[in-house]
């Protein structure tokens, strides 16, 4: 007799490759020493936080032993971290946005999920563009609803709309987007989000009701060679930023996100309650405050992106040297080279970790005959990944 539901069953037999192959690495580490073992497997962000958060945790230590210092506040999140973010937010998305168009979470894992469980109907889809963040899937599931991918272009992984126009069907009620992306990296152009955002436009007066256009946005701070990460506010009515301090302040471990609305979409106020409900009845009750604290102080700091810049043009570097085929990263901290053999899962767990390289397979991804590096690792670590990676080539 089994104590869990069969969908557990499902979903823990089918597993993260991600953690998977982190787990691997604590257990090679403990064998063979934390410098035999190249680990690129876990997008951990390593840098330091920048000096405003630890300003920021001083002045509430200062302040903790006052009532109510780190008690419950509205479950939205305390008002005056909602206008502050909301302030920030109207400069960085190019669109005026109020305290009322943003709501605090719980990461934006937990943004996400409120976002699902207030707008999905049993049997709604999610779509999403391959290769994409593999736990999308299980958060349209936590709420009955279906999760689907629709093909980006190969080589480059730009949007491929007219497969997601043939994608959409009346189910479709959200289409999640990453950009910067992970696991490639790609930022999408304005001229692709503005060809979306008319495709969901007509989608949805033909299905008589609003499709999502959820933006996963963690990686926005870090982009590369001057490019820019358009905002989707101003496009669509329809349009929901969601993100997290976790990578631009190195605080993943606090676990505070948010989620603003686009200003012109009409009956947001009747959204903006049903997600502060669902903030509560999910079991977050309410964002961490500690977080909102730190956000407060270090909302127009973040860590050095040049350190990232750096790592990215190293591991370029010995791809490069070691003879892979890879797409070059605009944003984020992964690179995803194509696999020298078509089985990505065998490479990475056998010829890779054989040379005691912990990679992902893209297969992980919904992107097959790829594998997934994550550079947020010291730069030697990249530096001598190089021999083990042209031996990976060789069997």
């Amino acid at each position: 007799m089994s104590l869990i539901t069969k969908q557990m069953k499902e979903a823990m037999a089918g597993g993260s490759w991600i953690r998977r192959m982190f787990e691997a690495g604590i257990q090679m580490k403990q064998e063979f020493g934390e410098d035999a073992v190249c680990d690129f497997s876990l997008g951990n962000p390593d840098l330091p936080p920048p000096p405003a958060v630890a300003e920021g945790l001083r002045k509430l230590a200062a302040r903790a032993g006052e009532p109510f210092s780190l008690g419950y506040m509205p479950n939205a999140g305390f008002p005056w971290a909602r206008e502050m973010l909301a302030r920030h937010l109207s400069v960085e998305q190019g669109i005026a946005l109020s305290a009322d168009d943003v709501v605090l979470s719980c990461g934006a894992a937990g943004a996400i999920n409120a976002l699902f469980h207030s707008v999905l109907e049993p049997g709604d889809l999610v779509l999403s563009f391959r290769p994409y963040f593999v736990e999308y899937g299980a958060y349209a599931r936590n709420h009955g609803g279906g999760f689907d991918t629709v093909p980006s272009k190969p080589n480059t992984f730009a949007l491929d709309l007219d497969a997601l126009a043939s994608a959409i069907t009346p189910r479709t009620r959200a289409l999640i987007l990453n950009s910067p992306n992970n696991p490639t990296g790609v930022i999408y152009s304005l001229e692709e989000l503005t060809k979306l955002a008319a495709l969901l436009e007509k989608k949805s007066a033909e299905n008589g009701r609003p499709i999502f256009l959820v933006a996963d946005e963690p990686y926005r701070f870090l982009a590369f060679d001057g490019a820019q990460v358009p905002s989707l506010l101003p496009l669509y009515e329809h349009a929901v930023v969601v993100s997290s301090f976790s990578k631009n302040l190195s605080i993943p471990g606090e676990r505070l996100g948010y989620l603003a609305l686009s200003p012109r979409m009409r009956g947001r106020e009747e959204l903006v309650a049903a997600l502060t409900l669902s903030n509560r009845v999910l079991g977050y009750v309410n964002p961490p405050v500690v977080g909102q604290h730190l956000m407060a102080e270090a909302l127009n700091s973040t860590v050095d992106v040049s350190v990232y810049a750096r790592r990215r043009d190293m591991m370029a570097e010995v791809l490069t040297k070691a003879g892979y085929e890879f797409h070059m990263p605009r944003g984020a901290f992964y690179f995803f080279p194509k696999s020298p053999i078509s089985d990505d899962v065998a490479f990475v767990s056998q010829n890779l970790l054989k040379q005691r390289i912990l990679a992902v397979p893209g297969s992980g991804f919904g992107g097959p005959g790829h594998f997934r590096l994550a550079f947020c690792v010291q730069e030697e670590v990249i530096s001598r990944s190089l021999d083990g990676f042209k031996k990976a080539l060789q069997g």
